[in-house]
């Protein structure tokens, strides 16, 4: 991870611990809906409704913005400072994706946003991905990272970055140990075990799999969060069993969406707290205090037949 591939041709709902992570759909929905059920929220650079909109939507909601880093450094520079004055409590970085990975579903459907969207937190339809522009049969989002983003991001950017803001760094998309331990010794605040919904690699391991090396790996000095794949309550407990302290959702609050706007991304959290809670207590746990991610682990989800080969 973050190996210049340019020049190598490279809730947190109280004790639940979901938080939701969004990107094209129209933010105050799901921002509101967040807030109503105490949970945080993850705002994408290019989402479709700028970092102000959401700020604004839900001023008592806990945020983080999701970062690309730019080739032109002013742009990512902007908008963390923009994040950071809209009140927003972290930056996740992006560090999987020099390039965008093969969509074969995008490639053939020619991906792009609809006329009446755009990335809000731009102003040039070239940055805002507007449907203005033409991308050829490719996926408009494959020409847009081509043109857009650095492909030559490596660890020492995570040093320019922590020089531009005082708020939390978090690196998303770290799948091994190794680079793990890196980018702890780089500063960051934090890991999000990520394979961006499997849709950068193909045959690319589920993040529940490598969950408990990196876990290892930090050694307890930064936290860690998990997202890809959390589709129930048990899904959720798992994780924090193997180590996260919390989790992401992504897809089940656009089904929540198109189900029922803010009501329907309510019901989505609160459908994963119950099945939580239930979990819980079917595994014999009144509080995750009660939760050793090393021990519980090995003695609970052997029973249940879900322990990794390794352990």
């Amino acid at each position: 991870m973050l190996r210049n591939f340019f020049k190598n041709q490279y809730m947190i709902t109280t004790g639940l611990g979901l938080m939701i992570s969004k990107l094209w759909q129209k933010m105050w929905l799901p921002s509101q809906a967040c807030r109503s059920m105490g949970t945080g929220m993850m705002l994408s650079s290019w989402a479709t409704s700028s970092i102000e909109e959401v700020a604004v939507a839900a001023p008592e909601g806990t945020r983080w913005l999701q970062l690309y880093i730019y080739k032109d450094r002013e742009v990512t520079k902007s908008l963390v400072q923009r994040a950071e004055k809209a009140g927003y409590k972290g930056i996740f970085v992006t560090v999987d994706t020099p390039f965008l990975g093969k969509r074969f579903d995008d490639i053939r459907n020619r991906f792009q946003l609809p006329p009446h969207l755009r990335m809000k937190n731009f102003e040039t339809n070239d940055l805002a991905f507007s449907s203005e522009k033409g991308y050829g049969e490719d996926s408009g989002l494959s020409v847009y990272v081509a043109e857009a983003i650095d492909p030559s991001i490596n660890w020492e950017d995570l040093d320019w970055l922590r020089g531009l803001t005082s708020l939390p760094i978090v690196a998303k998309g770290i799948l091994r140990g190794d680079d793990a331990k890196e980018a702890v010794k780089r500063g960051v605040n934090g890991i999000l075990v990520s394979n961006h919904g499997a849709r950068q690699l193909d045959g690319v391991p589920a993040t529940i799999e490598v969950l408990p090396e990196i876990v290892e790996a930090v050694e307890g000095k930064v936290e860690v969060f998990l997202d890809g794949g959390v589709r129930k309550g048990t899904d959720v407990l798992k994780a924090l069993a193997f180590g996260a302290r919390a989790v992401f959702i992504g897809r089940p609050v656009i089904w929540g969406l198109a189900y029922q706007g803010e009501e329907g991304v309510k019901e989505v959290l609160q459908i994963l707290k119950e099945e939580f809670q239930l979990a819980m207590a079917l595994s014999g746990l009144s509080h995750l205090l009660l939760l050793d991610p090393f021990n519980w682990r090995r003695q609970r989800w052997n029973t249940m037949g879900v322990l990794p080969h390794w352990l």
